[in-house]
């Protein structure tokens, strides 16, 4: 890694570990540590051989959306002060109008000029929300990482995957896991969608601890997850599998009091010759399905053909 690209991450580092002590009212020795372990985990994840590896580095402790947000909350404020202010004159010409002489011309005229500056006023605010929108539009169009759960995203694994199968004769064995959260619908109808989103960061969590060094995990879309396991065979990759599947099934998360059982379906497939992203996918997504064809919460396996 290039000296310039350690300084990068390390001054991000800082950043963002002085930004969480000052959001914190009483931050403590063990918030701190925390954070520098969960530090060394993407450290220690990066690859420099691997997409976008340090740029995922950075990204988890530079997150462009928070920015975003931030300039959202500061016009907010900005606009909010400036209504007041027209409040206030509003208010204090009404009370002009209690005058035994009234200016009839002269009040108008205020009234007029209040609504105009309240008119500008909104569409300031009207075209900044539609530029904080487009910034948050292009940074999900171009982005690697999934916002919600800070894993590599949908678009990251297309180009993963391309660049594998665009090898001749890998020299190792590498396999695909899709996996689902069971029931995922029902459980946004019962707790909303907050709590979804809590459980979808949770599971993320729960596999990103659990793989090793080099193996990837993303957000393929909704409930769904991909993870590419390298240089391991199909017995060790279902014996991952089925760790996965304890961990998460045996971690309950408490959400507003509630306890919520959560299980995932597996399915796996190895990649092999000629396979193209798609027919990678493809074989994935038909062991998966029959995972919750035969009852959920379980891993099953397909291979090229079909067998």
């Amino acid at each position: 890694m290039q000296k310039d690209d350690l300084k990068s991450i390390v001054t991000q580092m800082c950043e963002n570990l002085i930004e969480q002590i000052d959001l914190e009212k009483s931050p403590t020795k063990e918030q701190i540590l925390n954070y520098l372990k969960d530090s060394v985990d993407v450290l220690t994840s990066i690859d420099d051989s691997k997409i976008d590896s340090i740029e995922h580095a950075k990204s988890a402790f530079s997150n462009a959306y928070k920015e975003i947000a931030k300039k959202g909350i500061s016009s907010y404020e900005n606009t909010n002060e400036r209504f007041e202010e027209l409040t206030k004159l509003h208010v204090k010409t009404l009370n002009e109008c209690k005058e035994p002489h009234i200016d009839l011309d002269s009040i108008t005229n205020k009234f007029n000029d209040i609504q105009q500056h309240m008119s500008d006023e909104v569409i300031k605010a009207n075209k900044l929300i539609t530029q904080l929108t487009n910034q948050v539009k292009t940074l999900e169009k171009t982005s690697n990482l999934d916002s919600l759960t800070q894993i590599f995203n949908r678009r990251a694994l297309s180009t993963y995957l391309e660049t594998i199968c665009s090898k001749e004769n890998l020299k190792y064995e590498l396999h695909l896991l899709m996996m689902d959260i069971d029931d995922f619908k029902a459980i946004n109808d019962t707790h909303g969608h907050v709590a979804g989103d809590k459980i979808l960061i949770f599971i993320a969590n729960i596999i990103k601890k659990t793989l090793r060094d080099g193996d990837k995990i993303f957000r393929y879309g909704g409930e769904e997850f991909v993870i590419i396991l390298n240089r391991i065979d199909k017995k060790s990759c279902m014996q991952i599998a089925s760790r996965l599947l304890k961990l998460i099934s045996g971690n309950n998360l408490i959400y507003e009091g509630n306890s919520l059982d959560v299980t995932i379906s597996m399915g796996t497939t190895q990649l092999e010759d000629g396979d193209t992203p798609d027919s990678l996918i493809s074989r994935a997504d038909k062991a998966l399905y029959k995972a919750k064809a035969n009852g959920k919460n379980q891993v099953c396996s397909d291979v090229k053909d079909g067998i």
